[in-house]
């Protein structure tokens, strides 16, 4: 059995660097931290919390490495569906600190609406028709969607 965290952290991932909200037991935030995506920055910060610290995400277009480094820091992360946890903070700004702390809060809470994360093999192997070019096609031919029956 493995010992319950005595934190929640909510990230708030952009292009270039992701936010970072940590809260406490009682829900109340203890540091903010932006981290670069510089390889192996995500995991020296989150190294610092125990084992099977939970760390919630949004389902943005860059997820799947981050979620790699979430795991391999020891942590574990909970993908958030973006529009259900958007509606459930109720923030009438958007700010990175502000998507941060509210992914912590409905961690906390228990309430994050969480979606299915594939297993990091499988995650590699649907990443490939993801990230096909284009660009082999010639002008006027039909998309690679359009190859997968």
């Amino acid at each position: 059995m493995v010992k319950q965290s005595h934190y929640r952290i909510g990230c708030d991932a952009h292009k270039h660097y992701s936010l970072f909200a940590v809260f406490d037991r009682q829900g109340k935030p203890v540091k903010r931290t932006r981290v670069n995506h510089e390889p192996g920055a995500i995991r020296a910060f989150l190294s610092q919390f125990p084992q099977a610290t939970p760390v919630a995400l949004e389902t943005v277009g860059n997820w799947y490495w981050i979620v790699d480094e979430i795991e391999a820091a020891g942590c574990l992360p909970h993908l958030a569906h973006a529009a259900k946890a958007k509606m459930m903070m109720g923030n009438v700004h958007k700010t990175d600190k502000l998507d941060a702390d509210g992914l912590a809060t409905l961690l906390h809470n228990g309430t994050l609406p969480s979606v299915w994360i594939a297993p990091g093999s499988l995650r590699d192997e649907r990443e490939l028709p993801r990230t096909r070019t284009p660009s082999r096609y010639p002008s006027g031919w039909p998309s690679p969607k359009c190859e997968l029956h």
